[in-house]
């Protein structure tokens, strides 16, 4: 009879194995050194996640609500006016990955340029990580617009994918560069242009 699943053994595969990916992509990590880096027999990795794609899946799981958890509470900040808020949530995350060194990238993003064809439940996962960072973005630029911060002629929902799309953008050269100066750029370029 088969031992029940140990949470903390889940958790440590899920910590050790997202390091593994993060670090050096999803891809050129196997299921050997992931459950070499938890300290876990090998057979074990399959009582708590069906394929590798799984594990991937539960890895961008944890590590969106981890952003949501850090991050997420700034769009709703109901004392401050919408747009600094904005600002104020993209400056958060670009402190994260100054706190990283801009060594691993975005977590979000390296998946995404990693996804295959045969990775469709991971392409779902990501798609359905953009829809909400989208709509809670979008929610926060509808708020600028009732209170006459944003023009009214802007569309809250592509705007947010634009600011999305060209933070990931700074994420990635800042990964490259190992500098702070892609966010600069965000912070004084971007944001400006798209928010007025």
């Amino acid at each position: 009879m088969p031992r029940p699943a140990n949470p903390e053994t889940r958790s440590r595969l899920l910590e050790k194995g997202g390091d593994l990916v993060s670090s050096r992509g999803f891809n050129a990590t196997g299921v050997q050194e992931i459950t070499a880096a938890a300290g876990v027999p090998k057979g074990s990795f399959y009582n708590y996640f069906d394929s590798k794609e799984a594990f991937a899946v539960a890895v961008l799981t944890e590590y969106w609500d981890a952003v949501v958890a850090e991050f997420g509470a700034i769009l709703n900040e109901g004392r401050t006016p919408p747009l600094s808020r904005i600002a104020r949530y993209f400056a958060g995350l670009a402190e994260f990955h100054e706190r990283r060194r801009y060594a691993v990238g975005c977590l979000i993003g390296n998946m995404a340029l990693e996804v295959t064809p045969t990775s469709e439940d991971v392409r779902i996962k990501l798609a359905a990580i953009y829809r909400e960072w989208s709509a809670a973005l979008a929610s926060c630029l509808r708020e600028a617009q009732e209170k006459g911060e944003l023009s009214a002629a802007k569309d809250p929902g592509q705007l947010a994918i634009a600011l999305i799309d060209t933070f990931e953008g700074a994420v990635m050269r800042a990964k490259v560069e190992r500098s702070r100066a892609p966010f600069d750029g965000f912070e004084r370029l971007v944001l400006p242009s798209l928010l007025t």
